[in-house]
């Protein structure tokens, strides 16, 4: 992400209000797939309304963001690590984890999906919302139909829609079976 973009993140979240605790949106009506507790990620977390939800759920939370300004919003909040990083260089070495949840909302590049996979627990949840074509126009930062799927379809995939110009996915990395692990004698 060039200095520009990251000025222009700033000078955008400079110009809202604080804003509240807010659960994924993939998540809403679903809380009963969220962990209970643990480490979790926010990748571009923005102002930090996922990272505070999560953080009054006793998760301990590595929110990601390349504005200092969003940052500064989550920075004194109990529980939240702020972690400034510019995302098109990847997730920073300090994030990783495991993370017994990973969020990600409306950032879309497809090359971290693998890393989020990477950085899940076994049994972790991962919750991914980006803008999508389905339903909407075609675009730069508008995922093709099925991206999330395809991208995902290593892990347990709990919930999966593409509606209105966003998709969505809730999954589960696989729990390591200790049987399959244990050595033959």
């Amino acid at each position: 992400m060039s200095d520009e973009d990251a000025r222009r993140w700033d000078a955008r979240h400079g110009a809202v209000d604080a804003v509240g605790p807010l659960p994924p949106d993939a998540l809403r009506g679903r809380l009963d797939l969220l962990p209970s507790g643990g480490l979790a990620l926010d990748v571009a977390c923005g102002r930090g309304a996922v990272s505070r939800w999560l953080a009054e759920r006793g998760f301990v939370v590595d929110a990601v963001d390349v504005s200092p300004v969003a940052l500064a919003t989550v920075a004194e909040v109990e529980g939240v690590r702020a972690v400034r990083a510019d995302l098109d260089l990847g997730l920073p070495p300090v994030c990783a984890g495991p993370y017994d949840v990973v969020v990600c909302q409306r950032f879309r590049d497809p090359a971290l999906y693998p890393t989020f996979v990477e950085r899940l627990a076994p049994g972790g949840l991962l919750v991914v919302t980006v803008l999508s074509e389905v339903d909407d126009e075609p675009g730069p930062f508008r995922a093709p139909p099925g991206e999330l799927e395809a991208a995902f379809a290593g892990l347990d995939v709990l919930l999966q829609r593409e509606v209105d110009g966003e998709a969505h996915i809730v999954a589960r990395a696989v729990r390591a079976d200790p049987a399959s692990s244990a050595q033959a004698p």
